[in-house]
């Protein structure tokens, strides 16, 4: 394939991506077929067929960025030398992930066929567990637990169906969104060297 070809290839590839989170966010997972999917980029089904097979092909490849992102962030956060450090980093990660990906967020948040592929699939669950055990690090008491939970669900819900950050550009909700997680942890933010 010549390099003009794969571009192009690439191009449509990311058409097909891009319509599917539109129409996984407005009908669900299960509520998108491929042929809605060739209907909202305007080609045939078979032209869909050509770079996905099937939805769940799709969304693997929708979702494979975010995944990445969040093992890159867990990692990172179990690099570090303290519980403190380790819990900030997770935050700050998960908080990155948020900001960036708030077109994909709605995708995941309450769309059971979703969550259920991720769960098979992707080991995102072995992710999320990870990062919420690096939260309840910081405090092991069933308290600790339900902080841990709480932020990462509400960070989540900020853009997620309901939208409630969505008047805020990135640079803004950004700080909201840390400072409401430190809050709800109880962890202070790191020292700025001066």
């Amino acid at each position: 394939m010549s390099t003009a070809a794969a571009v192009k290839a690439q191009d449509s590839r990311q058409r097909f991506i891009d319509a599917a989170i539109r129409l996984f966010t407005r009908h669900s997972f299960a509520g998108t077929s491929l042929q809605m999917i060739a209907d909202e980029v305007g080609v045939t089904k078979a032209a869909v067929y050509h770079h996905f097979r099937t939805r769940e092909e799709l969304l693997a490849a929708v979702i494979e960025p975010l995944v990445t992102q969040m093992r890159e962030s867990v990692e990172a956060a179990e690099a570090q030398r303290t519980a403190h450090a380790r819990a900030d980093t997770v935050l700050t990660g998960f908080v990155d992930l948020v900001v960036r990906n708030q077109d994909l967020i709605p995708v995941f948040a309450g769309d059971p066929g979703t969550v259920e592929m991720l769960r098979s699939q992707h080991n995102v669950e072995g992710l999320v567990e990870r990062q919420v055990a690096l939260l309840e690090a910081l405090d092991p008491t069933p308290a600790g637990k339900v902080r841990a939970a709480v932020a990462l669900a509400g960070i989540a819900c900020s853009v997620g169906p309901s939208r409630l950050a969505a008047d805020f550009d990135p640079e803004t909700l950004r700080p909201l969104l840390l400072d409401a997680g430190r809050r709800t942890l109880g962890l202070r933010a790191p020292r700025r060297p001066q």
